[in-house]
């Protein structure tokens, strides 16, 4: 039950920061993006006051412990090497991040919101998962 409790409030704090935020937004995002044209610097100072506020928990509350507050272990890659699918799916995650300016976990946040679009879009991520898992798994 304690997991469930902190997944719940977990999440409706991630929900309600992109919301609040504005990273919901895909002109938002866009315009974030388009530094050489209409350029909104807005959202680097939601990603530094996020950064402000993980990094020093990070290293004080998370780096030190062998288990996350819901009581599974914490495990992290071992994997040194950058791999070429990681770059070519880097590439077609920014193409697509840039073309729309929607990401999986704000678009997620979104949800509620009734708008059509995202559920395009989430079902086209998930369709696009579904198949690099079977196109990959066969390699």
């Amino acid at each position: 039950m304690f997991k469930v409790v902190v997944g719940l409030i977990t999440g409706l704090l991630f929900g309600l920061g992109m919301n609040v935020s504005q990273m919901v937004n895909p002109y938002k995002v866009l315009n974030f993006l388009d530094v050489s044209g209409n350029w909104d610097p807005s959202l680097a100072f939601v990603i530094g006051g996020a950064l402000l506020v993980f990094v020093p928990f990070y290293h004080l509350l998370i780096k030190p412990r062998s288990h996350a507050v819901n009581g599974e272990a914490i495990q992290c890659s071992t994997l040194k090497t950058i791999s070429p699918k990681l770059i070519i799916g880097s590439i077609i995650f920014g193409i697509g991040w840039g073309m729309v300016g929607i990401c999986p976990g704000p678009a997620v946040a979104s949800l509620l919101r009734g708008e059509a679009a995202i559920y395009w879009f989430l079902l086209s991520m998930l369709l696009g998962h579904y198949l690099s898992k079977r196109i990959f798994s066969r390699a």
